[in-house]
C-alpha cells in the first residue's frame, strides 16, 4: 500500500471508501458480547450474528444490517462511544486512540486474508446464532 491515508487523515477526514477500508474483516464486532453488570467488563462469545458469513467473515447484508439486527454495531466518527465495544486490535479503535495499524492489517500487507493468517479473526472460532443456543465466552474485550 503506497497511500497510507490513515497516517495523515483523522477518522473524521476520511472518505467513506477510506473509512470502510479500515475494517480488517476480523468479524469480532459481529460476535455476541456480554457485559458484566458489576464490573462493566465486556466479553466476546463464540456466537456470531445471523448475518455473518462465517466463511468470509463478512456481513451478507451489509447495507441494511442495522434494519435487520437491532443490536448491530454501526460505527460512526460521531459515535466514538461505540468503539469501546470493539476489540483492541480494531483499526477504528486503534486510530481513534492515536495508534497505528498492526503489521497484519490488510491495508498494510495488501492481502485481505492477512487478518485470518494472523489468527485475529473469528474464522473457525464462531457459530451462527441460528445454529446454537449455547454461548461460550472466548475472551475479555481488549485481550
Amino acid at each position: 500500500m503506497t497511500d497510507e491515508f490513515w497516517k495523515r487523515k483523522s477518522l473524521a477526514g476520511m472518505s467513506s471508501q477510506e473509512w470502510e477500508s479500515l475494517c480488517d474483516g476480523c468479524a469480532l464486532c459481529c460476535l455476541q458480547k456480554l457485559e458484566d453488570d458489576e464490573t462493566g467488563e465486556i466479553y466476546y462469545t463464540d456466537v456470531a450474528c445471523k448475518l455473518l458469513d462465517l466463511g468470509t467473515c463478512r456481513c451478507i447484508d451489509y447495507p441494511t444490517r442495522a434494519k435487520k439486527v437491532a443490536s448491530c454495531l454501526v460505527l460512526s466518527v460521531d459515535s466514538p462511544e461505540a468503539f469501546a465495544w470493539l476489540p483492541a486490535t480494531c483499526a477504528y479503535r486503534l486510530l481513534a486512540d492515536g495508534n497505528d495499524l498492526p503489521e497484519w492489517h490488510p491495508l498494510v500487507t495488501g492481502d485481505p486474508d492477512s487478518v485470518h493468517a494472523a489468527g485475529i479473526s473469528a474464522t473457525d472460532k464462531a457459530v451462527s446464532e441460528t445454529e446454537t443456543t449455547q454461548w461460550t465466552v472466548l475472551r475479555k474485550l481488549g485481550e
